[in-house]
């Protein structure tokens, strides 16, 4: 029946939104008050210090440069929030550096003492023995000084060109004969170690290590002979490492790809970082020669780079990591007397929930494209493949059904930022082999996760499918949480045959039953749910909506949140990332009430849950509510049939929004406190725990 929404005369405040940058570094700075919490494992506490810095680097390269590139060009406009462009630019200036400054506190006051403590010392090289120096020049001489390249700066040697996200020492060396000074830049080789591991420290429980740095620069004599190295300082550049491509303009996007990622690396400096202790000339000279403003200079204690942590938090000290994860083989996929199941059986038996990383990928959804490719019955397969893995099980297995005969179809979103030249290299492998290798539809990045199988039964062809939250990566799969659906229905068969066809050919644009699908169909169908909600609330049925994304940033979205609300629904929302919804705004979001979750696993499904009057809608799917993903990119949500798994899906909802539950509560004010406490001193529940143990115990321990 045709739902009419009632017109709430409600006039929404034009501050109703929170800035995006601003809630991004809100996320990140969850992400350190991860690495700042003491009572987590130590080694677990470097690897957020290390993810800090990575994602940090990521948005400068990205939000940062794009923003300032649009302001150069006069095409950016002032933001949801109502801030100016250059407004945002500040603000973003002003917690970026309270940010670096407080992650290399927490490392220098907090985390390397313990380190120290529990036997994995990083030190610097004055704190080192003669033997340990002794050793060291060693290194040097047979690792490190082979591959050092000093760049100087004279008349005859312009400025040189320092690549993005490189760490540098600035030198200042004296002639010996003229007396005269001059500058050169050295490289720090980014293949080589980033903390250097003493000789002699090689026990398990004694490890010692000093940044490859202060290796380089106790020897940087080496490289200059006649001259003397009067001090040298150590900094590092982010350059705008966006992609432009025009693809209407394009004849092979394969080729412009390659060539843009070539430009990227000249891209402009939008972030300087310097050690605290360098020269003021030495800086004046770096900040003229990379033409980068005074508040785009990050001062701050050395080693600067802190991504290299991820190195020592691979240290194998099983007491000081998180302990093992017992990832278990869904109940209805594991074998039965010591023989695999067929996945096509399972299938048509009923729909699969599968839950990764608590549930293994690799029996699951990797187990059912090896059987594809393998089975004789199978005829074809279509795939899409948007990130994996350096050595993916997934594409040696379309490559095997492709070489057994069958047809096989993948569409490989070679604009995956930051995995292009990977994806490029698994395209023309795929072509070699025999896939049909498509990119997808012009203008329009193709994010949904979507496995296709058909498969020859009798004198019929079933169709056999996988929706999922996640992408097929075998290696990001053991730490991303998602959700994916296996199944046979054959509505959801003929969607996916419907998208395929639209990805790969010139199909018009399809109704679909089970699915929605943007850029055409996924806000408005959330948007129409949302609604219904509504009309059932008016009605006095049961109305509730429940979301789960990593970002909510789109208007549209949120002002019908804000609608909902409005008419009393009430709203439950758990976002990993950005929110640029404001709660607790009096007559507008009251109803709303939105927390974050950080753990050992990054939440990354997508869930959409509405309540229904009682006849419950629940989907699944790939789509973030940002604006790229609704209007720009491909995406696919699929909708549950099945109570059990409508319940287990709104188990989590339960869990996590629970008040007993540990997790971060968004205020109207846009600050994000975190709950982790009882009002007793106990510690909450850990919703990632308590799911992992639900899961061993509810589906069977076999693994």
């Amino acid at each position: 029946m045709a739902i009419t929404v009632p017109d709430l005369g409600t006039e929404f405040p034009a501050d109703r939104y929170l800035d995006r940058e601003l809630s991004w570094l809100a996320f990140n700075q969850r992400v350190l008050e991860m690495a700042e919490d003491p009572n987590l494992f130590l080694l677990e506490r470097v690897n957020y210090l290390a993810i800090f810095a990575s994602n940090l680097d990521e948005f400068f390269m990205v939000r940062v440069a794009g923003l300032k590139r649009r302001i150069a060009t006069g095409l950016a406009v002032t933001s949801s929030s109502g801030l100016s462009p250059q407004e945002v630019l500040s603000e973003i200036s002003l917690e970026g550096h309270r940010l670096q400054e407080r992650h290399a506190k927490v490392f220098i006051d907090d985390v390397k003492p313990r380190l120290k403590d529990a036997g994995i010392r990083i030190v610097r090289w004055s704190a080192l023995e003669e033997t340990e120096k002794a050793d060291l020049h060693d290194y040097f001489q047979k690792q490190i000084f082979p591959v050092l390249t000093p760049l100087a700066v004279d008349p005859a040697h312009p400025f040189p060109y320092i690549s993005g996200l490189s760490l540098n020492l600035a030198v200042v060396v004296q002639n010996n004969e003229t007396g005269k000074e001059h500058f050169a830049r050295v490289k720090v080789p980014p293949l080589l170690p980033r903390f250097v591991r003493i000789p002699g420290n090689t026990g398990v429980a004694n490890a010692m290590f000093v940044p490859l740095e202060d290796v380089m620069g106790e020897f940087l004599g080496l490289l200059f002979p006649g001259m003397t190295v009067l001090q040298h300082h150590t900094f590092r550049v982010t350059r705008n490492e966006d992609l432009e491509v025009d693809e209407d303009e394009s004849e092979n996007l394969l080729v412009a790809l390659e060539k843009e990622l070539l430009r990227r690396r000249f891209g402009p400096p939008v972030r300087l970082e310097v050690a605290n202790d360098i020269n003021p000339e030495v800086l004046e000279l770096l900040i003229r020669e990379l033409d980068i403003s005074d508040e785009d200079v990050y001062s701050l204690p050395s080693p600067l780079d802190l991504t290299g942590l991820f190195e020592i938090a691979s240290i194998k000290r099983p007491d000081l990591h998180f302990p093992p994860h017992h990832v278990i083989t869904n109940r209805f996929l594991q074998p039965v007397e010591d023989k695999d199941v067929s996945i096509f059986s399972a299938m048509r038996q009923r729909d699969i929930l599968l839950h990764h990383p608590y549930e293994s990928f690799s029996t699951s959804v990797q187990a059912f494209l090896e059987q594809a490719a393998s089975d004789p019955k199978v005829l074809a397969i279509k795939q899409t493949l948007y990130r994996t893995s350096g050595d993916s099980p997934i594409v040696d297995a379309l490559i095997a059904a492709a070489e057994a005969g069958k047809q096989v179809l993948a569409l490989v979103e070679i604009k995956a930022r930051f995995d292009e030249q990977n994806n490029i290299a698994w395209a023309r492998k795929l072509e070699q082999a025999g896939v049909h290798v498509v990119y997808g539809i012009v203008g329009l990045k193709t994010h949904c996760k979507l496995s296709l199988v058909i498969r020859q039964e009798g004198t019929q062809l079933r169709r056999y499918c996988h929706v999922g939250t996640g992408n097929y990566n075998p290696k990001t799969a053991r730490y991303y949480e998602d959700f994916g659906l296996l199944t046979a229905r054959e509505s959801v068969g003929e969607d996916l045959t419907k998208l395929f066809n639209q990805l790969s050919g010139y199909a018009p644009e399809a109704k679909f039953k089970s699915l929605l699908v943007s850029p055409n169909g996924v806000r408005e169908g959330l948007v129409e749910r949302i609604n219904r909600e509504i009309q059932f609330k008016a009605e006095g049925k049961d109305a509730r909506i429940r979301i789960k994304v990593n970002s909510l940033v789109d208007e549209q979205i949120i002002d019908a949140l804000y609608k909902a609300s409005s008419a009393g629904v009430q709203v439950d929302i758990l976002v990993r990332g950005m929110c640029a919804l404001r709660p607790g705004i009096a007559g507008v979001s009251e109803n709303i009430q939105v927390r974050s979750i950080l753990g050992r696993y990054l939440e990354h499904s997508r869930i959409f849950s509405f309540t229904g009057g009682g006849d419950p809608a629940v989907f699944i799917g790939s789509a973030d509510m940002m604006h790229r993903n609704l209007d720009r990119r491909v995406e696919a949500l699929v909708r549950l049939s099945q109570p059990d798994h409508i319940r287990e899906v709104n188990g989590v909802f339960d869990l996590a929004m629970d008040d007993k539950s540990q997790s971060w509560h968004l205020a109207g004010d846009g600050k994000w406190v975190r709950h982790q406490y009882s009002e007793d001193g106990k510690y909450l529940v850990d919703v990632q725990d308590k799911i992992m143990l639900d899961i061993f115990v509810k589906r069977g321990s076999r693994s």
